[in-house]
């Protein structure tokens, strides 16, 4: 027999109390850190936040998270409508295979004279965290969604194709706008100088005209960009009805011409190309006569160097003898 005592009745009832009242101590701390996961917010380095109240007050804002917040009290059942708070840009090309995916606009727009031109740019800026502006811009587009690229429709809160798909729909329109406008106050050749070799032009001609135009297209394309950088500042306040896109920076790369023009203008550069060399040999050759004709004629002696009067010796005065006449 074994000389363990046996546990007593109320001893074996209470094992599966004490087993129960474990798994629902689990099971509470599962549910409360579930809970509390839902009851907090934070952002990261890169994002701002609207926080919008859960339940019957879900349509009312009850805080704004700044970049890298801690973790802060949201209340139960909130919202969160995380935007991007760093530099954002949006790019713009002339290449056609290059705009099919998110934040990529092609753009070709006429110059002054109708030359259709490719854009190659870059649009900089940044989101207006102040509270109670990024409030007003949740009000305003936080609630609504915009078509993506792939045909989603989506919350400008909903991560990078979210925000892209915003910038599409709203701004890409004014960005378009804006440098449809300042490129037609100009001709083609004020901003491409190889223009110069394919159009009419009675003053300057060829590889003239490409040499005297650099520089000015320089300024010109520089005068587009501060003129589109001023044009966004506020048309995009003024489309959007508020100042929730700031800090905008316009970096124009590149002004590419249509593939028929490009054409033209090699075949114009290949041709003044030729006639260069073909001036070249010219030169050469009538060179070449000259030295020719100087070698058949020979070679003409130096002339003598004349001699310096100074150097001439003065002629010596004459002796007269006086001679003794001879004794008889």
């Amino acid at each position: 027999m074994s000389s363990f005592p046996r546990p007593s009745v109320r001893e074996r009832s209470a094992a599966p109390r004490l087993i129960a009242g474990v798994v629902a101590v689990v099971i509470a701390l599962v549910v409360g850190i579930s809970l509390l996961s839902g009851v907090v917010a934070k952002t990261g380095p890169g994002e701002v936040a609207v926080i919008r109240n859960g339940g019957p007050a879900a349509s009312q804002i009850r805080l704004v998270l700044q970049p890298a917040s801690s973790l802060t009290w949201a209340g139960f059942f909130h919202s969160t409508h995380a935007y991007p708070a760093s530099q954002r840009f949006y790019t713009i090309t002339a290449d056609p295979s290059g705009g099919d995916k998110p934040g990529v606009d092609v753009e070709s727009v006429p110059t002054r004279d109708g030359v259709q031109v490719g854009i190659e740019a870059t649009v900089y800026f940044t989101l207006n965290t102040d509270p109670s502006v990024l409030s007003n811009f949740d009000d305003k587009y936080g609630n609504r969604t915009f078509r993506s690229f792939d045909g989603q429709q989506l919350f400008a809160w909903e991560g990078a194709d979210g925000w892209s798909a915003f910038l599409d729909q709203i701004v890409r329109p004014v960005i378009s706008n804006n440098f449809r406008e300042q490129i037609g106050n100009f001709r083609c050749q004020d901003l491409v100088s190889s223009c110069a070799l394919v159009q009419n032009n009675s003053s300057v001609t060829g590889s003239s005209a490409v040499a005297s135009d650099s520089n000015q297209n320089n300024v010109n394309i520089a005068q587009v960009q501060e003129s589109v950088r001023q044009g966004l500042i506020a048309d995009v306040s003024r489309t959007l009805g508020g100042a929730f896109i700031e800090n905008f920076q316009v970096n124009l790369v590149k002004i590419s011409l249509p593939d028929n023009v490009q054409t033209a203008v090699n075949n114009a550069q290949a041709a003044f190309a030729q006639v260069t060399e073909a001036q070249a040999k010219v030169q050469s050759a009538k060179a070449e006569a000259q030295a020719n004709e100087q070698r058949r004629r020979g070679t003409p002696r130096a002339p003598p160097a004349p001699r310096s009067t100074s150097s001439r010796r003065s002629p010596r005065p004459s002796r007269r003898t006086h001679r003794e006449p001879a004794s008889p």
